[in-house]
């Protein structure tokens, strides 16, 4: 029965012409793929353009319906390291480091803490958790808040509860104890490199009141002091910010080709991995980077904030 109506759905969506983001909003038997899935997809699918090979003939490669291709390019269906060193061969992709990176990635079968969550909160908490995880170092610029990995649960707690439509209390402490899990695993020693850019605003606006804000204001010193964090204040006085204002993280990949950008919107994470975007958004952060004050300036900044709330 269950063969039956998945097939069922596959057949109805092909023809519909529906995405794999629209199966799992439409399907309540599927789950959405893993973040990891849909890089690989949208790798092999940016190889296979460049190369002009039709689907048709990347599904020869691997003695596969044409369709399954599709399905792979989505990350709806799982490829192994092999079909994809197959597939990059046929491509005739010369960068091995690359693919050696992707094929790495599509051979790990890791189970993440966040799965723990799963049906308990949005598709896209589980992304971000994914995304961080898996990142060889991330860059952070915040404009309205600190970055999520930095807050306590206090102030989390006021961020939730800001939300429209409004959330249960039940669902405010599940979110929070994913956030929680978050900064147990991105601020723990070993970690990989963490930079934090804030803007001043994100510094000023009290969520949760005084109390909150000055109690969020000393965690930030604290972690500003471990020795894979960097903690930056961009100041008002600094002439402005660079693009269009949202809060944005860069991610480091294996390989520079496999870096990730993602920003906030109403609706969830949304992820650029273009080399257009790549560039454009390294050239972002660098700019805040260089509008920034020195990291001991950010401490003393950060301090007199404190002092002035």
């Amino acid at each position: 029965m269950g063969y039956m109506y998945h097939h069922f759905w596959d057949m109805y969506l092909y023809v519909a012409g529906l995405s794999i983001q629209s199966r799992w909003m439409l399907d309540p038997m599927s789950s959405p793929p893993s973040a990891r899935k849909q890089r690989i997809g949208i790798e092999l699918r940016k190889m296979r353009d460049a190369a002009d090979v039709t689907a048709a003939e990347a599904a020869a490669v691997l003695g596969l319906a044409r369709t399954k291709i599709t399905l792979i390019e989505q990350g709806s269906y799982a490829v192994t390291p092999k079909r994809v060193m197959a597939l990059a061969h046929r491509y005739e992709e010369a960068d091995s480091a690359y693919v050696s990176a992707l094929a790495a990635m599509a051979g790990d079968r890791t189970k993440g803490w966040w799965e723990e969550y799963r049906g308990a909160v949005p598709p896209g908490f589980l992304e971000i958790a994914e995304f961080e995880y898996n990142a060889k170092g991330m860059c952070s610029y915040q404009i309205c808040h600190p970055p999520g990995p930095m807050q306590t649960e206090q102030y989390s707690r006021a961020v939730f509860r800001e939300a429209e439509p409004p959330l249960t209390p039940r669902i405010v402490e599940t979110r929070i104890e994913h956030r929680m899990r978050r900064c147990e695993t991105l601020m723990k020693d070993g970690a990989q490199p963490y930079t934090a850019i804030v803007h001043e605003a994100a510094l000023r606006m009290r969520f949760g009141g005084r109390a909150v804000t000055r109690d969020q204001l000393d965690r930030m010193l604290e972690l500003s002091h471990l020795p894979h964090v960097t903690l930056r204040v961009v100041t008002f006085e600094s002439g402005g910010f660079v693009g269009s204002g949202q809060a944005i993280i860069y991610a480091r990949g294996d390989v520079p080709r496999l870096d990730t950008v993602q920003y906030d919107s109403v609706d969830g994470p949304i992820y650029l991995h273009s080399a257009e975007h790549l560039e454009k958004y390294r050239a972002i952060v660098d700019k805040m980077t260089n509008r920034s004050l020195s990291i001991e300036g950010s401490r003393d900044f950060i301090a007199r904030v404190k002092k002035e709330i």
